[in-house]
């Protein structure tokens, strides 16, 4: 399926977003991000969607960001539509559905703040990571500021106070992507990691994903959470099918709830 800007893809339980605009480096402009709220919307209404991987277009860019001429002929986003929200509640890594970024390319500003509301991410050899916003003036307001709480502090600080881009095995060894990879073995890596993650019981993979990020961005909130999950999770059909299928050595026929 395909609206020529955002390629969507289906592998199973599993939904590839494919960013397709090539000849702008896969920028984001208002079209691609409507798109884009639409499909992550879709995925979270469809129980049968377990994870989603989000890639790009080309060995150019995974993606470069902002589409800047977009921004100075003055095109803008409603950010008070639905697709907008769904993609904003994205980037805050807030959708229910686990997403796998596979950046085939170079991630930079919206790009790279792309990444950060991945879960996990598979990185292509020659990819390069940066938040260059300072050097233009802007300030990486998608979710780029709270790079510290993803990498150590002073590697978070060089990245947003130069602009300076990072190699791929740096972006490794600072935690900022999950595997460095050949970039043909990109998608298929990602898919991997995504069928691996949608394998798994979905209500306990959606409560761990909330919990994870909640202990992390909101201390207080994750113990109110944590209350809510635990006899949610405890207390579902998916566990007793786990438990049983444990016993009798088969693969366990989740229900989701």
């Amino acid at each position: 399926m395909s609206d020529d800007e955002l390629v969507r893809e289906r592998h199973d339980n599993v939904v590839v977003l494919r960013l397709n605009r090539p000849e702008a480096r896969n920028a984001l402009n208002p079209s691609l991000i409507r798109s884009l709220g639409a499909a992550v919307t879709d995925a979270e209404s469809d129980p049968a969607v377990r994870a989603l991987v989000l890639t790009g277009t080309g060995d150019r860019a995974f993606s470069s960001g902002m589409d800047l001429r977009s921004f100075a002929e003055g095109e803008g986003t409603a950010m008070d539509t639905p697709e907008a929200q769904a993609f904003m509640r994205f980037m805050d890594g807030g959708l229910t559905v686990p997403v796998v970024g596979a950046a085939q390319a170079t991630a930079v500003a919206g790009g790279l703040e792309l990444l950060l509301g991945c879960d996990v991410v598979v990185a292509a050899q020659g990819a390069r990571f940066g938040l260059p916003e300072v050097q233009r003036g802007l300030i990486p307001g998608g979710g780029g500021t709270l790079l510290g709480t993803r990498i150590p502090l002073a590697s978070a600080m060089e990245l947003v106070l130069t602009g300076d881009t990072i190699d791929a095995e740096r972006a490794r060894q600072i935690g900022l992507v999950n595997a460095v990879v050949a970039p043909d073995e990109v998608l298929p890596r990602a898919l991997a990691m995504a069928e691996r993650i949608a394998a798994n019981g979905p209500l306990a993979v959606r409560a761990v994903k909330e919990l994870t990020r909640l202990a992390v961005f909101d201390p207080a909130a994750f113990g109110v959470r944590l209350e809510h999950w635990r006899p949610v999770v405890f207390g579902s059909e998916d566990a007793r099918e786990g438990a049983v299928a444990f016993v009798e050595k088969r693969k366990p026929n989740w229900r989701g709830r």
